[in-house]
């Protein structure tokens, strides 16, 4: 059992930075034995990957709109997950959500991820 809380989402303009960071709970495993990624759904569309992690982080994926722009890490000793986003654009305002899947290796689809955060709410204000 997995509780993830996210939080640094905000007002922004295009080319800023902005950092989320997302808290683990975990019960029953240790937060290693999970693989991470963050998500984002705007109003009208489907929710979209954008990054993800496996057990210890040296293995990372992409969504190509964000390449090159967003970094995903994650401290397992803190049981914590960041998403650093610069270069930040209209198109990347969204409730951004961490996710948390039993697989250890890096996943990037939706129903692979078994738990799931709140969201935090990133607005552009250009």
């Amino acid at each position: 059992q997995v509780q993830l809380v996210e939080s640094g989402g905000g007002q922004v303009h295009t080319g800023d930075s902005l950092r989320l960071s997302c808290a683990a709970s975990v019960r029953t495993f240790m937060f290693k034995d999970y693989a991470v990624g963050w998500f984002r759904q705007s109003p009208g569309k489907e929710r979209e990957f954008v990054a993800a992690a496996n057990w210890n982080g040296d293995t990372t994926n992409y969504a190509a709109s964000v390449k090159g722009r967003f970094t995903i890490s994650r401290d397992n000793a803190k049981s914590t997950v960041s998403l650093e986003m610069n270069s930040l654009k209209p198109e990347d305002a969204a409730v951004y959500y961490c996710a948390a899947s039993t697989y250890t290796i890096t996943v990037i689809t939706a129903d692979m991820f078994e738990y799931w955060g709140q969201g935090t709410q990133v607005t552009d204000s250009s």
